[in-house]
């Protein structure tokens, strides 16, 4: 699919700051296009595992409206303990197979959840939450964590979601050694 570059704005950079920048026009499908170089300008720029996190979460914040809440769990060889996000105050420690975050992590596979009422076991550590995905992220079958965004409507996750979501974990993967994260 070929989208309108003019529709899509370019990170802008100056030495405090770098901000991703991404059109409110576009199709989902056109934003995830437009946020892949982006978010790879960004973490090609930085080294530090908790800085690249940190944008990561922002930028895709940032570019998503539907998106109330995004962030890491990070896996400490237990138990998945909260990492760097951006939104409201959010639950610190999930084990292992509760809630869609610990279901993620012992399937590893992505859940996407259209309506979080009608997920058994669901952590409410937003009451708003309407709708959620969670991504785990993986290397060589290790598992590192989860990525999670939650909405506050209903069925605002959808395969195409799936789709790039996975793709920015596999270029995140492929900048962060998550080996050496020690939790």
């Amino acid at each position: 699919m070929k989208i309108n570059r003019s529709k899509v704005k370019q990170v802008k950079r100056n030495k405090l700051s770098e901000t991703v920048l991404i059109n409110k026009d576009l199709s989902d499908k056109e934003k995830y296009i437009a946020l892949i170089p982006q978010v790879e300008n960004l973490l090609n720029e930085e080294d530090n595992y908790f800085s690249n996190l940190a944008n990561f979460t922002a930028a895709i914040k940032q570019s998503f409206d539907k998106v109330s809440w995004a962030g890491f769990y990070l896996f400490d060889g237990n138990k998945l303990v909260l990492g760097p996000f951006q939104g409201k105050v959010a639950c610190t420690n999930i084990n292992i197979g509760n809630g869609v975050c610990g279901a993620s992590a012992e399937r590893k596979e992505t859940i996407i959840v259209k309506d979080v009422n009608e997920f058994p076991g669901h952590i409410a550590c937003d009451s708003e939450s309407r709708s959620e995905i969670v991504v785990p992220i993986m290397n060589d079958e290790n598992l590192f964590g989860v990525l999670d965004l939650d909405s506050t409507s209903y069925n605002s996750f959808n395969e195409t979601d799936k789709f790039y979501l996975e793709k920015l974990i596999d270029i995140l993967n492929s900048k962060i050694n998550f080996k050496k994260i020690i939790l």
